[in-house]
């Protein structure tokens, strides 16, 4: 039996590669399989709505990975790698989306503040106890609920960065997300962001088991230029690593970023 994922997938690859010749039979498919996901989407809004990811399930999620401690060390410095090449200057802040355990979060040190947004709030503890004493002071704590940068001062940062986060967002809380982004970048900011590559049979599994959200490149290129970013570079370091690279419109930002893929084999 179909998934609504395989299904929606099934439906972006039919309209990809429409021709002439096979214009009827694409139509006709295209059509029962809309009305397939049109009836299911319809049966099923109830079900996803209460089934939507709470902080609970967030904080016993994080609990869980630092039992499995499954820490994928080429991935990492190939991640790490992308973040530094942000950091050539300390004008402005970055922020990093769901910290989370802190895996990545001492690696903005080369920004002159340091935000972090979580829907946890105790991650602050967590992630201040990593850091020096001298360097308390350059981090700056928020709790948001859903998808709200509000307590990010506006044109504060030149980077955003989420890793392992936007996979279990559903794309209407991204399109919402990059939309206040957009008021806390300056002109020229880059945006760095893990999300979910359904086109991947990995990556599909894991929206088909529930624990990721359902996304694919396609739906995520456009939620990015929909918002009005500029799109720099749209990777995977390896199955389940895939990323987008943006930057909103302008010139103020000191850093320019050149495109360099990063793949593990």
């Amino acid at each position: 039996m179909l998934s609504i994922e395989e299904i929606k997938l099934l439906i972006e690859k039919l309209e990809r590669v429409k021709k002439e010749d096979l214009q009827e039979l694409i139509d006709s498919n295209l059509k029962i399989l809309k009305d397939i996901e049109l009836a299911v989407d319809a049966n099923n809004k109830e079900m996803i709505d209460r089934l939507d990811k709470t902080t609970d399930w967030f904080r016993a999620d994080l609990a869980d990975k630092l039992i499995k401690q499954q820490v994928d060390k080429m991935l990492k410095h190939a991640i790490r790698s992308k973040i530094y090449s942000f950091g050539r200057s300390n004008m402005y802040n970055s922020l990093e989306i769901g910290p989370g355990n802190g895996m990545f979060s001492m690696d903005f040190r080369a920004w002159r503040l340091n935000y972090f947004l979580d829907v946890l709030g105790d991650r602050e503890q967590i992630i201040r106890k990593m850091f020096p004493p001298a360097h308390q002071k350059y981090l700056k704590f928020y709790v948001t609920e859903e998808a709200a940068c509000s307590n990010i001062p506006t044109g504060s940062c030149n980077f955003v960065f989420s890793w392992d986060t936007f996979v279990f967002l559903s794309q209407k809380r991204i399109r919402q997300y990059l939309h206040d982004i957009n008021r806390v970048l300056i002109p020229g900011g880059h945006c760095f962001i893990q999300y979910a590559d359904c086109h991947f049979d990995r990556e599909l599994a894991q929206a088909k088991s529930g624990y990721w959200s359902y996304n694919t490149k396609t739906s995520m290129t456009e939620i990015i230029k929909n918002e009005g970013y500029e799109i720099m570079e749209m990777g995977q370091f390896r199955p389940e690593a895939s990323y987008a690279i943006f930057k909103k419109p302008g010139k103020q930002n000191p850093v320019v970023y050149k495109v360099n893929e990063i793949t593990l084999d």
